[in-house]
């Protein structure tokens, strides 16, 4: 049953048979207890919670708050109005226009609905306001329940320079640096020497890699000083900025933790977060290749005794940087949840929505430390609207024309929520449920989607657009081991239907199949160190090539029968139209490749390069995915587009390629046809993304050297610098600040 299904109907939600049911029941994986993804129901709790995000977030709150019986009030932008988090919510109103300014960060119009609606409680997921301190403190104020800390714990821990104090207090390992705010450029250029380069730069009140630059020497330190608080300002309205030493080549290892308002504190493991793209996590995995059981034990201690220093209620992460020595420091702790939290839920068996409800409802902790397992191996994939081949991954626009989550299965079965489905929350097996409708539905779908998850916010149609974070989805999957986990997160990429938008789905593939990955060879640099010329996409073996070229060839020639068949014009020759094979010429990169095929029944011979491969698939063109066997090897691909011309993309191991296949005869005649001119792109400055312009540096007239910065863009609130890629004199400057700017829209030309 896809969240599509959820409508609204005549001012009222429409409510389908068993939702509520399916909705509720999250199945998970424990070694030798079924632990708090079992809600007792005779456990009192609230009666209707507002949760104050959006997106993904929103809608994982809503499912846990199903589970519980608690009605859910969403609120949303002008733009979120059909939102899925909208639809799902038992109740929906709108705060603001787009601007998270006036709309998610709108506190005086979040609390009159608040007040409204008679909502006990708020849950503000991650992001937003979720450790702001002033509305944590105007919820108290009214007697609304924060799902989260209380604000001496948000101001404590959300502040990075008392953070830091308070963690050398309670003898938590900290990272040399300055303990004071940085007042301007010249001061951070001065801490930033004494400390030693390199520093890293970073919000005093930031998260998620906003507000955050490296450092190597003075010239960086001053526009790493104005970019943050820019950022800083933008994101958490607060520019202050501290100065610590940079670790070089270290890995990111968090510790999640639960702790209650009786005192009581665990730490519920780590989580590698180490593969990261301007700061930012994308890929993330637990456990960790890395540690062993006690440096694992000293960090979940260390963590729990900064949580108890604070007196922490709720779920939180402590995160450190660890060395190649396994010495590790303190880097921030975040008082949410956290975006890669389902990979701790994978490997514990805990719903952490649900811990934190509980905590705030003020229930004691259910578990002791002795009882948190370490159970397989999950591995999170974030999966962005982001073109991968600018800069790890610039922001994308646009609406989701078709849009299909792995695994996918007819709507009427789609139930793509739990890790691993093998217990139901009353304990059973789901093979050995006795049940008819919809519990025997249930049954099926926990066999239909195991060992992997999908958090989503959106659907197809859904707008992505440039005033929040790009991020599509989650895809999370879990084994009972890593390389079990790895490879089916590789088979769940390779099944994901996204289009309309560029997204990440290649570079994250290409990521968990690299031997330094595989291996657990990683730190934060692996991105630039793996690809120092920026990502470049799937580098195809001879063999990968020649079965790209063969199904390529092979699945040309199948529409061509298939438009004789159905359509009755042929796109061949009529005097061809019987023939069993075909000589075809392919164009892939920089090479032209003679191909020829035979049919056999079903599946093709295909020569290449003097080898012959068979091919054999179902050839079920109407699908976005074919799953097609070359020489016993099973690929799934997916056809991207193609047109008359023979020009065709095909989504191949993860990334696209794209293809001319063309008759023997049209190859030939296609040499006397003119070639278009290149664009002379050194003269010209094109935004490489949607987003805003934030300053122009240069006027018409200007003499502007190769490399200096002519304007900025920002984008998902992440401030870009545009240089010029020659010396030479402004010919016309076509944006200003304050513009709205998309993809490839000139921004200024040199003469």
């Amino acid at each position: 049953m896809a969240l599509a299904a959820l409508l609204r109907c005549g001012g009222r939600r429409a409510r389908l048979p068993g939702w509520e049911t399916l909705c509720s029941r999250w199945c998970l994986i424990t070694s030798h207890k079924f632990y708090s993804s079992v809600y007792d129901p005779n456990e009192k709790t609230f009666e209707k919670l507002l949760i104050a995000n959006r997106g993904e977030i929103a809608c994982r709150v809503i499912k846990t708050c199903k589970k519980m019986g608690i009605k859910t009030v969403a609120i949303h932008s002008d733009v979120d109005a059909n939102a899925v988090h909208v639809k799902m919510a038992d109740e929906a109103v709108c705060v603001g226009p787009a601007p998270t300014s006036k709309s998610y960060l709108n506190m005086d119009a979040i609390m009159e609905v608040i007040r409204k609606t008679r909502a006990q409680a708020v849950h503000p997921g991650y992001g937003f306001l979720s450790e702001n301190k002033e509305f944590a403190r105007r919820l108290a104020s009214e007697g609304v329940t924060f799902i989260g800390p209380d604000t001496h714990a948000i101001q404590a821990m959300g502040d990075k320079i008392e953070s830091k104090l308070l963690a050398k207090n309670a003898k938590v390992n900290t990272i040399p640096g300055f303990d004071g705010v940085v007042k301007d450029a010249d001061e951070a250029v001065r801490i930033a020497r004494e400390i030693g380069y390199p520093v890293m730069i970073k919000a005093s009140a930031g998260g998620g890699g906003k507000g955050m630059r490296i450092a190597w020497d003075d010239e960086e330190t001053r526009e790493g000083f104005r970019f943050s608080s820019q950022e800083a300002a933008s994101s958490f309205g607060d520019d202050r900025l501290l100065i610590e030493k940079f670790i070089d080549n270290p890995r990111h290892i968090e510790i999640q933790v639960l702790a209650d308002k009786h005192g009581n504190a665990l730490w519920l493991n780590e989580r590698e977060c180490s593969i990261q793209r301007r700061n930012q996590k994308v890929v993330e995995e637990a456990p960790s290749t890395f540690l062993d059981p006690e440096t694992r034990r000293a960090m979940g201690e260390q963590a729990v005794a900064l949580a108890k220093a604070v007196k922490y209620s709720s779920a939180g992460t402590v995160e450190f940087l660890v060395d190649s020595s396994k010495n590790f420091y303190f880097l921030e702790m975040n008082t949410r949840l956290q975006v890669e939290h389902p990979v701790t839920e994978c490997i514990t068996g805990l719903d952490l929505v649900q811990e934190m409800i509980r905590v705030a409802k003020g229930y004691p902790l259910r578990h002791k430390q002795a009882d948190i397992p370490i159970n397989g191996w999950a591995v999170e994939c974030r999966v962005y609207a982001e073109d991968p081949y600018k800069s790890f991954g610039l922001p994308s626009i646009g609406k989701l024309s078709q849009y299909q989550e792995p695994l996918h299965v007819p709507s009427n079965q789609s139930f793509n929520w739990g890790c691993v489905l093998t217990k139901q929350s009353h304990g059973k097996s789901c093979v050995n449920i006795k049940a008819s409708g919809e519990e025997q539905l249930q049954k099926k779908r926990c066999l239909t989607v195991e060992r992997v998850r999908v958090d989503s916010g959106i659907q197809q149609g859904s707008d992505i657009s440039i005033y929040y974070d790009p991020m599509i989805s989650k895809l999370i999957t879990y084994g009972s081991n890593r390389a079990e986990a790895l490879k089916r997160m590789e088979e769940a990429l390779d099944n994901y239907v996204i289009r309309g938008v560029a997204h990440n789905i290649s570079l994250l593939r290409e990521v968990i199949v690299h031997p330094r990955f595989v291996q657990g060879d990683i730190s934060t640099k692996f991105l630039p160190e793996v690809y120092p010329d920026g990502f470049k996409g799937h580098k195809l073996t001879d063999l990968e090539r020649r079965q790209l070229l063969a199904t390529a060839a092979s699945l040309y020639v199948a529409e061509q029968l298939r438009s004789q068949r159905f359509l009755g014009t042929p796109r061949i020759p009529i005097a061809e139209s019987k023939r069993s094979s075909w000589e075809l010429s392919v164009h892939l990169g920089d090479g032209i490749y003679p191909v020829a095929v035979s049919k056999h029944g079903s599946s093709f011979s295909v020569e290449v390069d003097g080898m012959k491969l068979n091919v054999t698939s179902e050839w079920n063109l109407a699908s976005p995915l074919l799953s097609v066997t070359i020489d016993g090897t099973q690929r799934t691909i997916q056809r991207i587009s193609r047109n008359a011309s023979g020009e065709t993309s095909i989504q191949f191991l993860g990334t696209v390629y794209k293809l001319q296949i063309l008759t023997k005869v049209a190859a030939e005649l296609s040499k006397y046809m003119p070639e278009k001119a290149a664009e002379d792109t050194s003269s010209i400055l094109r935004s490489p993304m949607p987003g805003t312009v934030v300053a122009v540096s240069v006027k018409p007239g200007d003499m502007v050297s190769e490399g200096q910065e002519i304007c900025v863009i920002e984008a998902m609130k992440m401030q870009n610098s545009m240089i010029a890629a020659k010396t030479g004199k402004v010919k016309a400057v076509h944006c200003k600040a304050g513009d709205t700017v998309g993809e490839e829209d000139l921004l200024v030309e040199l003469e």
